[in-house]
């Protein structure tokens, strides 16, 4: 059995709904924590007034009873309440009349999914295209993504994320260890655990926010606690690695993945980049890790650390040129309402990205129909690598 997600909805749409699959049954399923999650996603200093309108809470359909999962498909939606001021536009019904405002998108955002959607799907009205490219679909995603957490805490494994550049503050990303980044008080601006490197993003926030301009910058996402054994080097597909990268990729805006200390070490030899293993305490362990808890696909016990590089928002104040897709005339681009920077969301629905991954990992590897039977096969699995 593996663990698989699918969402849907529109950013102004009604709902956002998701359906996951794989989820053991017996595993409990806490509301509040998914809620949680959800509201850690609207956080962070120079997000935008829809953050104002949304109170993201979650409503599950199917697939739990009386607080724990059946082993059916999990259904979860998390209604939109800025839904009532677009009734008309986002109707799924034909009207009989167009309303009066259509709230068409002529002019597509560079840097946006508007112009090339557009083209791929023949829309003359890219709200079309707009309205699923949104990063609101993101809240599905961390829905989801919480229920993965909970399968994950359930053995052992933890995940967090912190900002470590942001808007080019620092010039170089931050580190932080596992203990600092736990430290980040959770109303955190930024959630960053240089608190001196956090003043100076805010200030470059305000700035960019009065130029009509956006920021991005890099998130961190660790997870702590995984045993070694998940993924695979026997094919290009099962490499967790590259589904790490593709779940991080994934999320909008985010331009390069980067595992471990990946960008240093392809400047250096050899010797200044790879672990040395070590065997202490009974166990397999490494000197440093660089390698960011993999090696040839396949977590190796180190904490896993990956980091997004979230290019700027492509929905500027202050709009850049563009053209028409019907007068082809030049134009300045169409303006959504948007945030002045999310790298901090970033990292949250970063933490959901890699805990789906994980969960899935984890299911591949361990199986089992129920919470429990799962349970057997990790201890045994565990057993065998103090044997090893």
């Amino acid at each position: 059995m593996r663990f698989d997600f699918k969402t849907a909805g529109e950013s102004h749409g009604k709902a956002l709904v998701a359906l996951i699959e794989g989820v053991p049954s017996g595993l409990p399923i806490d509301k509040a924590f998914i809620d949680s999650e959800l509201a850690r996603r609207q956080m962070g200093y120079g997000r935008g007034g829809r953050m104002k309108i949304e109170k993201d809470r979650v409503e599950i359909l199917s697939g739990v009873r009386h607080g724990a999962a059946i082993g059916s498909p999990i259904a979860l939606l998390i209604e939109n309440l800025d839904f009532v001021h677009w009734q008309e536009v986002m109707a799924s019904d034909a009207p009989e009349e167009l309303p009066k405002n259509e709230r068409v998108v002529k002019r597509p955002r560079p840097g946006h999914a508007d112009l090339a959607g557009g083209q791929k799907f023949g829309a003359r009205d890219l709200r079309n295209v707009l309205e699923r490219a949104s990063a609101r679909e993101t809240a599905a995603r961390v829905a989801c993504g919480s229920v993965a957490k909970l399968l994950l805490a359930d053995f052992g494994i933890e995940i967090l994320s912190h900002v470590v550049m942001l808007g080019g503050i620092p010039e170089r990303t931050l580190d932080a260890d596992w203990d600092q980044i736990v430290g980040i008080p959770e109303d955190s601006p930024l959630r960053c655990a240089d608190q001196d490197a956090e003043k100076l993003m805010i200030e470059a926030i305000d700035r960019a926010k009065a130029d009509g301009d956006t920021l991005g910058g890099v998130f961190e996402v660790v997870a702590k606690g995984i045993p070694p054994g998940l993924g695979s080097h026997t094919s290009w597909s099962e490499k967790l690695d590259g589904r790490i990268a593709r779940a991080i990729m994934s999320i909008p805006a985010v331009k390069a993945v980067e595992i471990g200390s990946g960008v240093a070490n392809a400047g250096l030899p050899g010797s200044e980049v790879h672990d040395e293993i070590v065997f202490e305490d009974g166990a397999f362990g490494r000197t440093a890790n660089r390698a960011g808890g993999l090696e040839g696909g396949i977590t190796n016990g180190q904490e896993l650390r990956v980091r997004g590089y979230k290019k700027p928002i492509s929905t500027l104040r202050k709009p850049l040129k563009s053209v028409d897709i019907d007068s082809k005339e030049v134009d300045e681009a169409a303006f959504e309402r948007s945030d002045i920077t999310a790298v901090p969301a970033a990292g949250v629905i970063g933490e959901s990205m890699l805990a789906l991954v994980l969960a899935d990992a984890l299911r591949e590897k361990f199986g089992g129909d129920s919470l429990a039977e799962m349970r057997r096969n990790f201890d045994g699995y565990v057993s065998s690598l103090r044997e090893y």
